[in-house]
C-alpha cells in the first residue's frame, strides 16, 4: 500500500482485526508477560557463602540426595536464614539440584551450603551408585522386556 493511500484516510496504526490477531498477542496487541515469580533477593551470592565457590567436598556431586539427620531436625530452629531453608527442605530425600531450584539459590551456592550442613552434621548425603558392575543377564532381560513391548 502506497504512503499515499495511508495518508488518505486509512489509519494504519489501527489493530488488526480481532481473527488476525497473532495467538501470542492480547487483543490490544501487547505481549502478555508473566508476573516474576519473586522478587531478587539483594543479598549477593558471595555473602552466602563467605566468598567460597567451592564446597569442602569437592566430590559432591549435584545429582547427590541429601536429608536431614536429627541432629538437624532438632537443631533446626537454632540455624540462620538459608541453612534453615535447606534443613527444613530435605525432611524427606532431595538431590541438592533440587533444592537450589526450590529455594532459588545459585548451583553452586546450594553446594556450598549443603557442604557446610553435611560436615556440620545436620545432612546425610546418600550418593549415586554409578561404579557398581552391571550384571549382564539382568540388562539383556530388560532389553528382550522392552522389544517385547513393540
Amino acid at each position: 500500500m502506497a504512503l499515499s493511500a495511508m495518508a488518505g484516510g486509512e489509519d494504519w496504526r489501527q489493530p488488526p482485526d480481532p481473527g488476525l490477531t497473532r495467538p501470542y498477542l492480547d487483543e490490544a496487541g501487547g505481549v502478555d508477560v508473566p508476573p516474576p515469580v519473586r522478587e531478587a533477593s539483594g543479598v549477593r551470592p558471595y555473602l552466602l557463602t563467605g566468598g567460597r565457590v567451592r564446597p569442602a567436598d569437592a566430590s559432591l556431586e549435584i545429582e547427590a540426595q541429601v536429608q536431614t539427620t536429627p541432629a538437624g531436625h532438632s537443631d533446626a530452629d537454632r540455624l540462620m536464614f538459608e541453612h534453615r531453608d535447606i534443613v527444613v527442605l530435605c525432611a524427606q530425600p532431595i538431590s541438592i539440584a533440587e533444592v537450589a531450584a526450590r529455594l532459588g539459590l545459585h548451583l553452586g551456592v546450594a553446594r556450598v551450603l549443603v557442604s557446610d550442613l553435611i560436615e556440620a552434621g545436620y545432612l546425610a548425603v546418600r550418593r549415586p551408585d554409578v561404579g557398581l558392575p552391571q550384571n549382564k543377564k539382568i540388562i539383556e532381560r530388560v532389553i528382550r522386556g522392552l522389544q517385547a513391548i513393540r
